[in-house]
């Protein structure tokens, strides 16, 4: 019965994934495409981790933290870049120190 509850869940989330793919392709604006990337990631983590369970192992928790590091990272990037226009900043302060 366990295991029939993971699997509903993997179909639900993956449900979910297609529709977060429609969003990104047809989303209103960027923000909202912004957003669903974000929540694309979320949901591919909440899979890996509910496929771990079912296979039983721990060898999935690793690619578990590096697509959380690597989907925080873009969503800044993503988040910086919408409000600034720019990701690095070239700006450099002029002191002279005497």
């Amino acid at each position: 019965m366990f295991h029939f509850i993971l699997q509903l869940a993997l179909l639900f989330i993956a449900i979910s994934m297609l529709i977060l793919i429609y969003r990104v392709i047809k989303g209103p604006s960027i923000p909202d495409r912004v957003v669903a990337l974000d929540a694309i990631g979320m949901n591919l983590i909440c899979m890996i981790a509910i496929l771990s369970i079912l296979l039983d192992t721990s060898m999935f928790l690793e690619v578990i933290l590096l697509i959380s590091i690597l989907s925080f990272t873009g969503t800044v990037a993503f988040s910086k870049f919408l409000e600034k226009e720019e990701i690095i900043e070239n700006v450099r302060n002029e002191c002279l120190y005497l």
